[in-house]
């Protein structure tokens, strides 16, 4: 029994986890036949947006095109009614005389280059050319028999005529405008004719970009963009028709081949030209009459349509599939996150009490932890106060260092004013005896100064020996230098050394403890006497200068400099060069100036020696 209902249990989440599955599988075969219906269907329609777009642009551009057209043709229209009320062109026929003639052919020709016909000619009754603007050229039509010409015709008949056709002599097609020239005593005595050809205007539209041809009343292409569509038919011509058309040379020896223009049965408004499936075969075309045109013009203007269509169509449809695509991932993840939310919280669930005793065993070792860097840190700084302590220590047993080195020359400072307070004294007491009070006064008074130069000496002693960093206050540098000098005076003069004092900038004033600045100045000053020892003529320079915002005391001598080895570590502790140093004065120093923002720097001095450099900001005096 107790295994029982565990496997019961299993068996019915296998039972449940197949149905899901299954269920899962015909709902995702659902939304891919979905999805692809919708792509179709987005595809679609981007297409019809896309061909409607197409065909407005199409419409939209068949103005333009027709009005080139119709400007060329309009603007020759006019120029055979005009002339044929010419008398010179009228009498030139009638006299048949050359030098009438002649003018009329030089007066064509001026005519046709200022209104570019092709050409302009007159025919006289019999429908012979007598005068034309092309009589300079080989193909000249003076003395050409023009009687078979619709145009000529036509023109005896009404007056006027229209008519496009192709040249028989220079085989170029063109619209040829007539006009009857009428005399009061005999009507149809000639006829002007101007041919122009649309050269230009399909030039025109062919740089448009767009295919465009104009088709007559009978379907057949007469001008076109295209040079091959032209005598193209629109659709297929009877053969007795175009026997007729043939037999007229109106388009000469052309053929009249349809163009295979036919509607797309997808598209209205779409046509395609040729055979085959290729999509560049499609067209958006439109379609309109052209004002002043011949009768039956009508202008058809094609913009290509099959790889726009395509392209916009597959845009279409990658943008639906990649949405379609995202939505799905979105779903995706949805699904798969509620899925994993559920996990997660029934793993919340396990986790809780596994979670409260490791909570609870954490905060144990917290507060162990917690503990122990309590016990770390009040040991920290424990040493700290020690390591101040002892760096107090050793600036105090520096202090006490120099001062027992300057002890015998205090000393021998002290004993010369006693010697000379003696002798005054004894001086003062033979005067008083001798009754001569004004001499043993001023004995007297200089015993004072004496007890007072001693009294100097030993309160500078008792300061510099004196523990502690003092107060930090304005302080004249000069007056440290003089303290400094005054404590090493009688070692300075024992050892012979030349001493000299400089001073740049003005009066130089820093914030400072003046004991512990003495200090500094005592330690420089004395390692250059200590490197001079034993020479009568070393020198010592001691340079204020203040300038930029900063002093600059610079101690120097000629020595025999710092030797390599000590110069790398040479504010290093305990590292010294002298039989009987410390190695701590350098370093104490270096730490004092530091601590009042400063710099202290060791460098060699150009022709021998060393120089040391303090650097302090300066204040106002």
């Amino acid at each position: 029994m107790p295994l029982e209902r565990p496997l019961r249990e299993r068996a019915r989440r296998r039972s449940g986890d197949g149905a899901w599955t299954r269920g899962r599988t015909a709902a995702v075969l659902l939304l891919a036949a979905l999805a692809a219906a919708a792509v179709f269907v987005a595809g679609e329609t981007a297409r019809r947006f896309a061909a409607e777009s197409l065909l407005a642009e199409a419409r939209a551009r068949v103005p333009s095109a027709v009005s080139a057209l119709r400007g060329k043709l309009e603007k020759q229209r006019a120029l055979p009614l005009i002339l044929r009320e010419d008398p010179a062109v009228a009498a030139a026929i009638q006299t048949r005389d050359p030098a009438r003639l002649a003018a009329v052919d030089a007066k064509l020709e001026r005519l046709a280059r200022a209104t570019r016909a092709a050409v302009i000619y007159i025919l006289d009754a019999s429908g012979t050319a007598v005068a034309a603007s092309n009589y300079r050229e080989p193909t000249s039509f003076v003395g050409s028999d023009y009687a078979f010409r619709d145009y000529y015709r036509a023109a005896l008949a009404s007056g006027a005529a229209e008519q496009y056709a192709l040249g028989t002599v220079s085989g170029r097609p063109g619209v040829y405008f007539s006009a009857r020239i009428d005399r009061d005593d005999r009507p149809g005595f000639g006829v002007v004719v101007v041919k122009v050809e649309l050269d230009a205007v399909e030039d025109d539209w062919r740089h448009g970009g767009q295919p465009v041809f104009v088709a007559d009343e009978r379907g057949i292409v007469v001008a076109s963009s295209v040079p091959d569509w032209r005598f193209r038919t629109l659709r297929p011509i009877p053969a007795a028709e175009a026997a007729a058309i043939r037999d007229s040379m109106q388009f000469g020896a052309a053929g009249l081949a349809p163009l295979g223009i036919a509607e797309d049965a997808d598209l209205a408004g779409f046509v395609r030209i040729g055979t085959g499936a290729d999509e560049s075969r499609l067209f958006a075309m439109a379609a309109g009459a052209v004002p002043g045109g011949l009768p039956g013009w009508r202008l058809h203007l094609l913009v290509p349509a099959g790889r726009e269509l395509a392209g916009a169509a597959g845009l279409a449809r990658l943008v639906a599939a990649l949405v379609l695509a995202l939505l799905g991932l979105i779903g995706f993840f949805l699904v798969r996150r509620g899925r994993l939310a559920r996990l997660r919280r029934e793993e919340r669930v396990r986790a809780a009490a596994e979670l409260e005793g490791r909570v609870a065993e954490r905060t144990a070792d917290l507060a162990s932890a917690n503990r122990r860097l309590t016990g770390e840190i009040a040991e920290r700084e424990k040493a700290e106060a020690r390591v101040v302590a002892l760096r107090d220590d050793l600036a105090q047993a520096n202090r006490l260092a120099t001062l027992g080195q300057v002890t015998a020359g205090v000393a021998h400072e002290i004993n010369q004013p006693l010697a000379a307070i003696r002798t005054y004294a004894e001086n003062a007491h033979s005067f008083l005896a001798r009754g001569d009070a004004e001499r043993a006064d001023g004995n007297l008074e200089k015993v004072v100064g004496l007890t007072d130069r001693i009294a100097a000496i030993t309160d500078t002693l008792r300061d510099f020996s004196r523990r502690g960093k003092g107060a930090i206050e304005p302080l004249a540098v000069e007056g440290i230098v003089d303290g400094a000098l005054l404590i090493l005076n009688s070692r300075i003069r024992e050892s012979g050394v030349a001493l000299e004092r400089r001073s740049t900038g003005g009066a130089a004033t820093i914030m400072g403890g003046r004991i512990r600045l003495e200090q500094v100045l005592v330690n420089l000053v004395r390692n250059a006497l200590e490197a001079l020892e034993g020479r009568s003529d070393g020198h010592v320079a001691i340079d204020v200068a203040n300038a930029d915002g900063e002093v600059r005391i610079t101690v120097s001598d000629d020595g025999p400099g710092i030797p390599a080895e000590i110069r790398p570590v040479l504010f290093t502790p305990f590292r010294t060069s002298k039989a009987q140093g410390t190695g701590l004065g350098l370093v104490i120093s270096a730490d004092i100036v530091t601590e009042l923002g400063g710099t202290l720097a060791a460098a060699e001095r150009p022709g021998g020696g060393t120089v040391f450099t303090i650097r302090l900001p300066s204040i106002a005096p």
